[in-house]
């Protein structure tokens, strides 16, 4: 897309009040029309929203499969976490990545990155095999979605610098028929995009009017007028998919989700609050770079400085190394050939070298309370009018934005002049000023400030699947899904009610669990099992640990001698390779709206693994298979799992494409019957 290289100047405010008939023709009552009729109406077999990893892959598998799929993206950067979001460093478990069990797209950048470098691990970082600039990340990942629209003979039309404003339903409530987004770009004679913050930018960019910063354009996507490849009328024309990074679809669709902490249960048996807490997500992160000088660089002190400066730390003493800190997600280094050292705290930096920074207690920001909290609950919304006609504005706390680009830009100077520690004390923290903040348009972050275009966000609102026999309250994938804990410690005894405790030990019992119920068995006497849960709707794969970046207790999250949350970390740690299950993506009340990435339905818990490159990219497959298998076979997918655990031969059906795509929905040897899995560590 071509960058604007006018100067910085604003035009005033326009606001233009143009004829509404054609428009609330088409818009059921309730949902506000627009300041003028839509610019222009664009229609597609598959809505996606949010362009992150989920949203591409499920592009991806769309196109491969000659679909028309529009994808909209609130930067002008397709990829996500390893673009917009800056974290271009792929979280991997060693045991996934060395039988290279992902599905084929992810397959297939690793393979783009392979090549664009001449290695996979140009940043030569040991946090990852694969450390690359996130600009680079956008660029290879857009050409992988080029090429499989030429060769599946699809169609993508990308909307970058676009947000959906509103959905509308029919008279059911229970299709999408239509989405109203605003695409922005710089008005006349204004600096161009990415020169100013995201907390600067994000309201005005869910404005319909026109402003002094930006011209909009409405676009009203509708379904496609035809479905060539259909075998039989599509009880839905297309499907729409929440692929943002905080569930922004499932907010103004209105569907039952959770947001936070999960109350304790015989399923959340580690959560830190017996009642839940909506307000407590995981940290997000504004990622930077910074490259490596030969000489010392002027460092002036931000004017925030001091209100940041009581947070940072390196934590932990065995990680209080600046060159360990800088390796760890170094995404290009000018000598990737050397030999390193076996410890990270001795690794050599070079002149030149290009380090991306996502540090907990660094440029981590971490609300965790009512007043301070990044994602609105939907109480919050309603409060606010987000949930009126019209009223949406992304969902967002923008004072937390700001304050989260001030810590980010805060802990830089901690890096490079600070001298203290919030938590290992004096005389740990020295200063490194052989270094410089890396920003321009054409920086890594591509952006002028040099922040990412969008924080990294761990956690957003997380979709709860609908209710059955087995899951009255709704289904959702749960801790002991998938955690190796050991619940035979006392906390758990002495925490849950008997009766909890009981029904835990069910839970992780597998095939010993009928004797537990049947009191056969002592709880004391049961086995638990040594796998993840299967799903018998599994439609992809993920595996990585249950990390948490916690909330802090007090608010703002910078007080001095803050703390985390505490109990939060008591559910981190390793978690068996997991599934991702149908039911998982499918919501509550709309039947043609599918979820993917980190909405899908998890628990607090559980969120804290099902979160990382790979899965969102196996969540995102999905999602585009069985968009594609739906419209082909005129169904719709909460019909594929209304049986469970009843074999459904049409559920085998889509299981099977996935699968012979290159799409694995199991781990090698899956079986309630292989009960060992312990070389999956």
């Amino acid at each position: 897309m071509q960058r604007s290289q006018s100067i910085s100047k604003r035009q005033s405010l326009i606001s233009l009040t143009l004829g509404l008939t054609w428009l609330v023709s088409l818009i059921p009552t309730g949902i506000a029309a627009p300041p003028r009729s839509p610019d222009k109406e664009e229609s597609c077999e598959i809505l996606v929203t949010g362009g992150g990893l989920a949203g591409a892959a499920t592009a991806y598998e769309g196109l491969l499969a000659g679909r028309t799929v529009c994808l909209t993206e609130i930067t002008d950067w397709v990829g996500g976490q390893i673009s917009a979001q800056g974290t271009s460093a792929l979280d991997e478990r060693p045991t996934q990545r060395q039988q290279l069990y992902y599905p084929r797209g992810y397959l297939e950048f690793r393979q783009r990155i392979k090549n664009e470098y001449g290695r996979l691990n140009p940043g030569a970082c040991w946090v990852s095999e694969s450390c690359f600039l996130p600009s680079d990340g956008h660029e290879l990942l857009f050409g992988l979605l080029k090429d499989a629209a030429k060769r599946g003979k699809g169609k993508l039309k990308w909307y970058p610098n676009t947000v959906v404003k509103e959905v509308q339903t029919n008279a059911s409530g229970n299709l999408i028929t239509g989405a109203v987004a605003i695409q922005h770009e710089p008005a006349a004679g204004t600096a161009p995009l990415n020169t100013e913050p995201l907390s600067q930018t994000i309201e005005d960019a869910y404005r319909y009017e026109n402003s002094r910063r930006f011209d909009k354009t409405i676009i009203r996507f509708v379904p496609a007028a035809t479905n060539s490849k259909s075998k039989s009328p599509a009880p839905a024309p297309w499907y729409v998919v929440d692929a943002t990074e905080t569930g922004e679809l499932i907010a103004l669709a209105d569907v039952p989700y959770r947001l936070g902490i999960d109350p304790r249960s015989a399923l959340e048996p580690s959560s830190s609050s017996a009642e839940g807490d909506p307000f407590c997500t995981q940290g997000f992160t504004y990622t930077f770079a910074m490259q490596a000088t030969e000489k010392p660089q002027e460092h002036k002190e931000p004017a925030f400085y001091s209100q940041y400066a009581p947070y940072y730390s390196y934590e932990l003493p065995r990680l209080a190394s600046f060159p360990l800190v800088f390796t760890y997600r170094r995404i290009l280094s000018t000598n990737p050939d050397r030999k390193q050292p076996p410890n990270p705290k001795d690794f050599p930096i070079d002149a030149g070298d290009i380090s991306m920074q996502n540090w907990t207690w660094g440029n981590d920001y971490r609300p965790g309370t009512e007043v301070d909290n990044l994602i609105y609950t939907r109480e919050q919304l309603e409060e606010s009018g987000q949930l009126e006609s019209g009223g949406w504005l992304g969902g967002l706390r923008t004072e937390a934005l700001r304050k989260g680009e001030e810590n980010a830009l805060g802990y830089f100077h901690w890096l490079v002049a600070g001298t203290t520690d919030s938590q290992l004390g004096d005389g740990v923290k020295k200063p490194y000023p052989n270094n410089r903040f890396v920003s321009g348009l054409n920086s890594p972050m591509g952006t002028a400030h040099g922040l990412s275009k969008y924080p990294y966000m761990r956690e957003g609102r997380r979709i709860i699947g609908r209710p059955s026999l087995a899951h009255p309250q709704g289904f959702m994938v749960s801790e002991v899904d998938i955690s190796r804990k050991d619940y035979r410690e006392d906390y758990y005894r002495l925490n849950l009610l008997p009766e909890e405790y009981r029904n835990l030990w069910t839970a992780l019992a597998g095939l010993d669990a009928p004797n537990i119920i049947t009191d056969k068995k002592p709880v004391e006497e049961a086995k638990p099992r040594t796998r993840s849960s299967i799903f018998p709707d599994s439609v992809g794969i993920g595996h990585y640990a249950i990390d948490f970046h916690p909330c802090m207790t007090q608010s703002p999250p910078e007080t001095p001698g803050n703390t985390e949350r505490e109990g939060e970390r008591r559910g981190a740690g390793t978690a068996y390779p997991f599934q991702i299950p149908l039911r998982a993506m499918i919501p509550q009340k709309i039947d043609n709206m599918l979820v993917a990435g980190k909405s899908i339905a998890t628990t607090h818990i559980a969120a804290a693994a099902y979160r990382v490159h790979s899965f969102e990219w196996s969540a995102g497959a999905a999602a585009g298979v069985t968009a594609d298998f739906a419209l082909e076979n005129g169904l719709m997918p909460y019909k594929l799992v209304e049986r469970i655990p009843i074999f459904d031969p049409t559920l085998y059906a889509l299981q099977q494409r996935l699968q012979l795509n290159g799409n694995p929905v199991a781990f090698p040897d899956t079986s309630i019957f292989n009960r060992s899995w312990e070389n999956w560590k």
